[in-house]
């Protein structure tokens, strides 16, 4: 019996070779390629909408006649802002370069009597803004942050009053040129559109302006405004273009 087992077990490891050759081998499955996530592309040309909140700055000067200042001091006035953009970038890698032009209406007015004589009051009004700026932003995917710079207008109209009745004795309008510096956010949240916000200040130096009416006294008939603005914006851009190419992995 020991010798038919034996026998057995050998007869069985002679042919355990045979029998493993016989297999088939274990099918190869290659990995699936990874997912690509497409990389938002900032290139192209935008148009879009926006609105928000302004303060204007000024301070007042009179010059009479004979060439002496007289100051009537500074004021605040803040307002609703709404608008519209329309520009053009390129993405070189992450950094992305532009231009854009901006256009708002304003609504920034104050009223105040004057420290000079009580018997007049002067508003001033800005009522328009624009903006002409470069941009250079840095990118990661669909969130971009930017600095601007370039030039900015804005259209003011200067008014003295009955403080009395409210009647307008004189005014003079005028449309200031100066400088603007800013920064903003922007965030792809689709495939061609995009929203932000923004904050930009305005540097609108001196303007002088002159009266061509002489129902008010000497002292009023020049005067010297110098004007500072800031301003803060929610936009929202529709981009011109494709949304991007896959060309990075994601796990």
């Amino acid at each position: 019996m020991k010798k038919f087992l034996l026998s057995a077990a050998v007869a069985l490891s002679a042919a355990s070779p045979a029998l493993a050759a016989d297999l088939a081998a274990r099918p190869y499955t290659k990995a699936p390629p990874p997912m690509l996530a497409p990389i938002y592309d900032w290139t192209g040309f935008y148009i879009g909408a926006n609105g928000g909140w302004g303060q204007s700055r000024n301070c007042v000067d009179f010059v009479g006649v004979a060439g002496t200042v007289v100051g009537d001091g500074c004021r605040e006035r803040s307002g609703g802002l709404v608008g519209g953009q329309i520009g053009y970038r390129w993405q070189a890698s992450q950094w992305v370069f532009g231009l854009e032009a901006q256009g708002d209406w304003a609504d920034l007015s104050n009223q105040r009597v004057s420290l000079i004589d009580p018997l007049f009051s002067t508003r001033t009004k800005t009522d328009g803004i624009g903006l002409f700026t470069g941009q250079i932003g840095y990118a990661w995917n669909a969130s971009l942050f930017y600095v601007k710079g370039g030039a900015a207008v804005t259209d003011n109209r200067f008014s003295i009053l009955s403080t009395l009745t409210g009647t307008e004795l004189a005014a003079a309008s005028a449309t200031r040129w100066g400088g603007t510096v800013g920064a903003g956010w922007e965030y792809g949240f689709a495939p061609n559109w995009s929203a932000g916000i923004e904050y930009d200040h305005l540097f609108m130096g001196h303007a002088n302006n002159s009266f061509s009416v002489n129902a008010v006294p000497a002292a009023f008939l020049n005067n010297r405004i110098s004007q500072d603005v800031d301003m803060v914006t929610l936009r929202i851009n529709y981009r011109f273009g494709g949304y991007g190419a896959p060309i990075a992995a994601r796990y």
